[in-house]
């Protein structure tokens, strides 16, 4: 059964046209995911469908009886009521539900005075609220809002914490868990994934995988759209399409019809050309029986359905960081890093050495410290206890999630005048050009910027800087699919180092060769996942923690009576930590055996064609100097 039906939809700001003729319907059950680059009309689709926005033309069509749930990718926290708990907000919900408790307490209130006869009347219209409340799903609705905040990363205490005291992530996972727990028949979601670490998105996409009713999806991340739809609506040029299957089905989809188009385009302009030659070889033969064939081949042509090409392909983003010198080897060196807010322990006696040219990634729940060790790597911060030692020559370039950096004041043009005086105009205009601001968007007040366009201007600012040392946090956030590739791709062709820390899965896979999880609970801190130069740290990281999780599950029955917590904790950390250490020796040797591989074709060319090439043999000569560092790093690991 049809759930959601429109038809003919458009919508325009002005002279600006953001939707035109979009017409699709989607059944119940569907799980349907909404793809498009940043200003596509995502977002006002679904405000057209909520009826937030009156649309120009077209009507959408929604089921008789079924309801609607919509989580705002930034929603109104002034419309908060401040002094209410997060569980009790949760509770706000369900006002059927309340309505129906009042009464029963009420009732009760009556009953405890009641006279004989009067008692008989309020028991029997009590037995008829509560089995109302009970059908209604009021003996469970509080359990299912406290189950579904602690699986969204709410720790107990946050609970029954006053929301005005929540940051900007906090609440929208609260305003995620609020809708979730409604159940609504049409689940619309617009970037849902924004502020979920690595097991809040876990249960998410089992929880949407599992929904038996309609599901509507706009988000940026490829791995959660691959395990929570099967259905994509693609907004291109104003207009939409709908697809079956997923993200990447969709891509694939996509990619052989433009390849099929391509192909058939230029079958057509060949037959098109021998046609035009035939009618051109006619005209020069200039007699009169050639004159009909002149005539018939035009009409030919004339009746011929032209294949178009698609148009060409939105821009994206184009970014490649401009690099300092090189610097020292060692990067960042930390040492017993501590770091508390009131008695919330973030970050304890946290240890770790990071190289050149490693792309670093620190993971971990939200509130284990991953933000706050960036501002302090960042100087932004003081480590209560430890220090953070740079090496030599390190040029750093921060990029920060909320993008605090940029004035609230001036307009596009004016912050990137005020970070970079000494640069021409036309120097500024073009960086900014290069991240898809046009010469209007250049004047637009920075107070009116989209999430989307103030990522693109902080990264326009951070590209201008020459650094070695990249800090990132949530760098993905707000930034559409193309843009995040455009991104990835600067940041592996960049030859310095990168710190960062994500909960795009698809980013952290494709760029990280280190993986670090943070864990103020574990003795040091943290647990080191990866090697230098590992190509495929996410997956392993991913097995390995799957292990550790296992094993801390299969310890626990065994354990004997006699042994203490501590000793249950430490036999977990041994486990994981000895499985851990079997793997990174294991790949420390591949490594080696690489590396050393390469050093006799160094030196094999070294003493045979480059012996006369003093050029060739100078970067011979620097390549095994850089070889050499490597495997005295990795030497140390399996000694």
């Amino acid at each position: 059964m049809i759930a959601l039906s429109v038809s003919g939809l458009s919508l325009a700001f002005g002279g600006d046209t953001v939707l035109r003729d979009v017409t699709f319907s989607v059944n119940d059950g569907d799980r349907v995911g909404i793809i498009g680059t940043n200003g596509a009309g995502k977002t006002s689709l679904f405000r057209l469908i909520t009826g937030i926005y009156a649309s120009d033309a077209g009507a959408v069509y929604v089921q008789k009886g079924h309801t609607i749930g919509m989580l705002e990718q930034n929603p109104d926290l002034t419309a908060l009521p401040g002094e209410v708990s997060c569980l009790e907000y949760m509770y706000t919900a369900f006002p059927a539900l309340l309505a129906l408790e009042e009464d029963i307490r009420r009732l009760e209130a009556r009953l405890a005075v009641a006279d004989a006869e009067e008692a008989v009347k309020i028991s029997g219209t009590l037995t008829e609220l509560n089995r109302k409340y009970a059908e209604a799903g009021g003996l469970e609705f509080r359990q299912r809002c406290r189950s579904t905040l602690l699986r969204l990363g709410f720790e107990e205490e946050l609970l029954a914490q006053q929301i005005r005291t929540l940051s900007g992530g906090q609440y929208t996972r609260l305003a995620l868990a609020r809708l979730l727990s409604t159940e609504p028949d049409i689940l619309m979601l617009d970037e849902p994934t924004n502020h979920l670490d690595i097991d809040a998105l876990a249960w998410l996409e089992s929880f949407i995988a599992g929904y038996k009713k309609t599901v509507l999806i706009i988000s940026h991340d490829r791995y959660f759209l691959d395990r929570t739809t099967n259905k994509t609506l693609h907004i291109q040029y104003n207009r939409a399409r709908l697809f079956n299957g997923s993200y990447s089905q969709t891509k694939e989809q996509q990619e052989a019809e433009a390849a099929s188009l391509e192909k058939r385009y230029k079958e057509q302009q060949k037959v098109i050309a021998k046609i035009k030659a035939n009618i051109e070889f006619q005209r020069r033969c200039n007699r009169e029986h050639n004159f009909v064939t002149i005539r018939s081949k035009e009409k030919q042509l004339a009746r011929m359905e032209k294949i178009e090409l698609a148009p060409k392909a939105e821009k994206d983003i184009r970014v490649r960081f401009s690099e300092e010198e090189e610097s020292a080897n060692d990067v960042v060196i930390a040492k017993g890093l501590s770091f508390s807010y009131g008695e919330k322990t973030l970050i304890r006696d946290l240890s770790f050495l990071i190289r050149r040219r490693e792309r670093v990634m620190f993971l971990g729940p939200n509130g284990s410290g991953k933000s706050t060790l960036m501002k302090i790597l960042n100087s932004l911060l003081r480590p209560q206890a430890g220090s953070v030692t740079l090496g030599y020559n390190i040029k750093i370039g921060y990029y920060d999630q909320e993008n605090r950096g940029l004035s609230q004041n001036g307009t596009v043009f004016s912050e990137m005048r005020s970070e970079y005086p000494d640069k021409k105009d036309v120097e500024l205009r073009g960086a900014l050009a290069l991240f898809l601001f046009d010469a209007e968007d250049m004047d637009k007040p920075i107070s009116t910027l989209s999430g989307g366009e103030r990522a693109r201007l902080t990264l326009a600012k951070l590209v201008m800087k020459k650094v070695n040392l990249l800090i990132m946090d949530e760098p993905t956030n707000h930034l559409d699919m193309g843009s995040c590739d455009a991104l990835e791709n600067a940041l592996l062709a960049f030859d310095g180092t990168v710190i960062a820390v994500s909960h795009d899965r698809y980013f952290i896979n494709k760029i990280a060769t280190r993986i670090i999880e943070l864990d103020p609970d574990r003795d040091g801190g943290m647990l080191d996942y990866g090697l230098e130069d590992y190509d495929d740290a996410f997956s392993e990281y991913l097995k390995l923690r799957e292990i550790r999780l296992a094993d801390a599950k299969a310890v626990a029955p065994v354990s004997k009576k006699s042994d203490s917590k501590a000793d249950y904790e430490q036999k977990k950390r041994e486990n994981a930590e000895r499985r851990a250490q079997e793997r990174k020796i294991e790949r420390a040797k591949e490594k080696i055996a690489e590396l050393e591989a390469e050093c006799e074709r160094l030196d094999a060319e070294l003493f045979g064609p480059a012996a006369s090439d003093y050029v060739r043999a100078a970067e011979i000569a620097k390549r095994r100097e850089e070889i050499d560092e490597e495997l005295l790093a990795l030497y140390e690991i399996v000694m």
